[in-house]
């Protein structure tokens, strides 16, 4: 019975390793792949690194890294105003998911591949997908399928389930970033920006320091987000980390000045847009 004990603990510790490294593998593909690297530029890295982890962000159903790219970029020019993709001023559905089917609404295949010159002249990437076609969605959800049929030929299906629940939970992180965090009764403001973009402490850790995003919108290209002391980005210290190990270069920093955080109660309003 003890010998029995002693594994059921081991295998349900192996199963939490499991959980945490896909948690990160996937959460650190958006907010650091898609997000920090691909979007904004915030940093350089050799191209075999930027694959490995752009593949997290795809791997959890991100879809083509070129649509992300120049929907999240669109989201900059526009934010809170009319053509931002996913803006809760157009229904808290709508920021969360809704969006993903209008997009076609807001900005042509022209205009998405405008938006990613840099990125059209990755020929991995083009064949991801470069248009609003559910094509590429189609691609996604197919490689998808086949990698998670693999985890449970090759690791079971405990493997499997933990592979799922963090998938789920990276998934849905960047999109209450979207809604949440653009919220006037949510978490705090820090800057005065155009948008009503707030820091929102628990999506933060959710989503590996993407919630800190009233710092993100006042200084969009900055590689780390959670400007203060403790405002936890995960993302920020694996850059970190990249970069003491030679593999980050060109890391860009908040300016001191804006790193500088005011009286978070402050404002608890949006900024009129």
């Amino acid at each position: 019975m003890e010998i029995s004990s002693q594994s059921g603990i081991w295998n349900a510790l192996g199963l939490v390793a499991w959980f945490l490294a896909f948690y990160l593998y996937f959460g650190l593909g958006i907010t650091l792949g898609y997000h920090r690297l691909l979007t904004h530029k915030s940093l350089q890295v050799p191209r075999w690194v930027m694959y490995l982890i752009v593949s997290g962000g795809y791997l959890c159903l991100m879809g083509s890294p070129i649509v992300w790219v120049g929907v999240h970029r669109l989201h900059h020019q526009k934010s809170d105003l009319p053509g931002d993709p996913h803006s809760p001023q157009e229904g808290f559905m709508h920021a969360l998911l809704g969006w993903m089917t209008k997009m076609t609404d807001v900005q042509t295949d022209e205009e998405l591949r405008n938006q990613c010159r840099d990125l059209m002249r990755d020929p991995l990437f083009r064949a991801l997908g470069d248009s609003h076609t559910p094509d590429q969605a189609l691609l996604c959800l197919g490689i998808n399928i086949l990698w998670r049929a693999a985890i449970w030929y090759v690791f079971g299906a405990g493997v499997l389930a933990v592979n799922l629940l963090a998938t789920l939970i990276t998934f849905f992180a960047p999109q209450l970033v979207n809604t949440v965090c653009h919220m006037p009764n949510q978490g705090y403001r820090s800057h005065d920006t155009r948008d009503g973009s707030r820091n929102v402490w628990w999506v933060g850790l959710l989503a590996c320091g993407e919630g800190w995003h009233n710092n993100h919108h006042a200084v969009p290209t900055s590689a780390r987000h959670g400007f203060a002391w403790y405002e936890i980005d995960v993302t920020w210290y694996t850059i970190w980390l990249l970069e003491k190990l030679g593999l980050g270069t060109k890391v860009i920093r908040p300016p001191k000045q804006a790193a500088k955080i005011v009286d978070p109660e402050r404002e608890r309003d949006p900024v009129a847009v």
